[in-house]
C-alpha cells in the first residue's frame, strides 16, 4: 500500500483523486468486492486459463451490469447503444441519469467513464473510473481504462501501475502480457 500511494500521490492535481481511488482500489482488490458470487467468479479468474478465463469475464460482466432494477438496466442498455453508435452525448445523458438515481450501480459510473474517455473527456472519465473503484475495487475494465488514459499522457509509470493491478485481478487477460511489457519498457530508466 505504502508503494502504490507514494507513487500516485504524486500524481498531476488533474487526476488526483482518481489516482487516489485507483490506489485504495489496488488495496481493496486482494479484500474482494460485493456479493457470494461475483466474489467466486473473481477468484476463479485469477487461475483460470484463456477460454475459461474469457467465459468467466463474460459472468462478471453480466454480474456488475445487473442493477437489480430494470429501470436502471434500461438506462444502461440505452447508453451503450449510444455508445455504440458513437453518440457520446446521447451516451452521457443516458448515463449520467442513471448513475444520478443509481449512484451505487459501479457499471454505470464504469459505462459513463467509457463515454467520457471516447468523447475525449479524459478528465471527467477519471473521476468516474474512480467512482467506479470505489464501488468495485476488482473492476478489470476501470483499472484498464485508468491505465490507458496515464499511458496516453505518457505517465507510463502510473500506466504501468494499473496494469500490473489487472494481472493480479485477471492474469491471462488477452494482451496485458504485451501492454505490461511495452509499459516496463518505457519504464526501464525511471525509479519511483
Amino acid at each position: 500500500m505504502a508503494q502504490i500511494t507514494k507513487l500516485f500521490s504524486a500524481a498531476k492535481r488533474t487526476t488526483l483523486s482518481a489516482a487516489f481511488l485507483l490506489a485504495t482500489a489496488a488495496c481493496l482488490s486482494a479484500e474482494g468486492g460485493f456479493g457470494d458470487r461475483l466474489d467466486a467468479l473473481f477468484d476463479q479468474l485469477k487461475t483460470a486459463e484463456l477460454t475459461t478465463a474469457k467465459h468467466i469475464e463474460h459472468e462478471i460482466n453480466l454480474e456488475l451490469s445487473d442493477s437489480g432494477s430494470p429501470a436502471m438496466n434500461l438506462l444502461l442498455q440505452r447508453g451503450r447503444n449510444a455508445i455504440s453508435g458513437s453518440d457520446y452525448k446521447s451516451a452521457i445523458r443516458h448515463l449520467s441519469a442513471l448513475v444520478e438515481h443509481a449512484p451505487d450501480f459501479a457499471e454505470g459510473w464504469n459505462a459513463r467513464a467509457t463515454a467520457y474517455f471516447l468523447a475525449g473527456h479524459h478528465e471527467l472519465s477519471l473521476n468516474d473510473i474512480g467512482r467506479t473503484l470505489m464501488l468495485e475495487p476488482r473492476h478489470f475494465g476501470a483499472l484498464s481504462g485508468f491505465g490507458m488514459i496515464m499511458e496516453r499522457r505518457g505517465d507510463y509509470l502510473r500506466a504501468l501501475k494499473a496494469f500490473e493491478l489487472v494481472h493480479e485481478i485477471y492474469p491471462s487477460r488477452q494482451g496485458l502480457a504485451e501492454t505490461i511489457a511495452r509499459l516496463r519498457k518505457k519504464t526501464s530508466d525511471l525509479t519511483i
